[in-house]
């Protein structure tokens, strides 16, 4: 745990902005990356691609059966009574049959092989019946059926990967799938952090009174591990504007974000906000919101800075909810609101009017099987267990004074993992 930055003797700060006009100022002011690299297709996982991907194939690239059956020309269904068909060969996934299917004939046929020349329908081999080379077909059964056609999902030249798309497991499958074996892509945005206080110590070492743990910087390096950035990690910084000032002008130098932990509220030792003013350019210093009120984004020449609370809990929500969607649209992807879903509470949630609340909450189903939600218990802003439970946020708006349970709350589910 790092140390308090939050006042809780008033929600309400007319000095603060709200949560949306925080997200207006970030949106506002990032500029995307546009620096290009082309890679090979496996270290392109994760990336942000920087053109539209056009496929250079169609998909699938031949016309073939969504079945193991027989192929037929579908002039040979019947509509009462059997046929026999003559079974004149065999088409397999890699290994097609190269003859020509007459009428009168059949060729057994697997999931994934070339449709026969002739044939146009499979019939599944479950509503036939095989008697040597003699198989017998029977009503019911619907012309052009069990056959995927070649282009039938993607045609060569379609755009499969649109310019802005990070690059996850479907979109690499996707890419492999159409002959796409280098990927032009957005360099990775440089991210660099540092935590700040005196009360600070690094994990491992022993702690005097009133000393703690920097917890913070590890929450960083994990959180912003996942959004494909190189990070920077420039340690503890002493609680001196000198010293911050110094750090914070080093690691503009090296990144396009700097991010400072602690150091944003109104205390005595608190100099982030004054060395932001002097060296650069503050947008906001406080945000309605519960926990991380003290928090600050500004620039510095070319980089873009947050000054986030000391509180671990309120580092990871704050990140969450403006750090995140910041580095992805730096990143060069297209800017996207985070998904608010509805479900019922099943606990009680308190709260004070005055600011918008992120409590901590665990989605699960019932036994009705619906989505419902409820709190952690305690949402302290020091309380890290909180999260580590957590899988969403359960948003309660400003004018909220608490919510029982049985009622409809928003709910932005997050990854654990993440």
């Amino acid at each position: 745990m790092n140390k308090q930055t939050e006042s809780v003797s008033c929600d309400f700060d007319p000095s603060a902005v709200t949560v949306d006009q925080a997200r207006s100022h970030i949106h506002e002011t990032v500029v995307a990356v546009r620096d290009i690299e082309t890679l090979d297709l496996y270290s392109s996982l994760g990336r942000v691609a920087a053109t539209d991907i056009i496929s250079g194939a169609d998909v699938p690239n031949h016309t073939n059966s969504a079945m193991d059956g027989y192929a037929v020309n579908g002039l040979d269904l019947v509509e009462s009574g059997a046929r026999a068909l003559e079974m004149v060969g065999a088409s397999f996934a890699g290994a097609p049959f190269r003859g020509a299917v007459r009428p009168g004939e059949c060729v057994r046929i697997m999931t994934g092989a070339v449709m026969p020349t002739g044939a146009d329908t499979v019939v599944m081999q479950e509503r036939v019946e095989v008697n040597q080379r003699k198989v017998m077909i029977y009503p019911g059964e619907k012309r052009y059926g069990n056959v995927r056609y070649a282009g039938e999902d993607i045609k060569a030249g379609d755009v499969v990967i649109p310019s802005g798309q990070r690059i996850g497991a479907s979109q690499l499958g996707l890419l492999a799938a159409t002959g796409n074996s280098q990927i032009p892509v957005f360099r990775k945005p440089r991210v660099a952090w540092f935590s700040n206080g005196d009360e600070l110590k690094p994990v491992g070492a022993p702690l005097l009174p009133g000393e703690v743990h920097d917890s913070n910087r590890y929450t960083l390096h994990a959180m912003s591990g996942s959004l494909g950035v190189d990070r920077i990690d420039l340690g503890i910084v002493r609680d001196d504007p000198d010293a911050i000032g110094e750090a914070i002008l080093e690691a503009s130098k090296q990144a396009d974000i700097v991010i400072a932990t602690a150091g944003a509220s109104v205390g005595d030792a608190d100099y982030i906000r004054e060395v932001i003013t002097r060296l650069g350019a503050v947008r906001f210093w406080k945000v309605a919101i519960k926990p991380g009120r003290p928090l600050s984004f500004g620039k510095l020449g070319n980089s873009l800075f947050f000054g986030l609370p000391g509180n671990p809990v309120s580092v990871m929500v704050t990140f969450r909810i403006f750090v995140e969607p910041a580095i992805r649209q730096l990143s060069g992807e297209k800017y996207s609101v985070p998904v608010v879903l509805k479900m019922r509470t099943t606990t009680d949630l308190r709260k004070r009017p005055g600011r918008m609340e992120y409590q901590r909450g665990i989605m699960s189903l019932n036994d009705q099987g619906e989505t419902v939600v409820a709190s952690t218990g305690e949402q302290g802003s020091g309380i890290l267990s909180s999260m580590s439970r957590a899988n969403c946020f359960i948003i309660l708006p400003d004018d909220c004074d608490g919510v029982p349970a049985g009622e409809w709350v928003e709910v932005q589910p997050f990854d654990q993992n993440d």
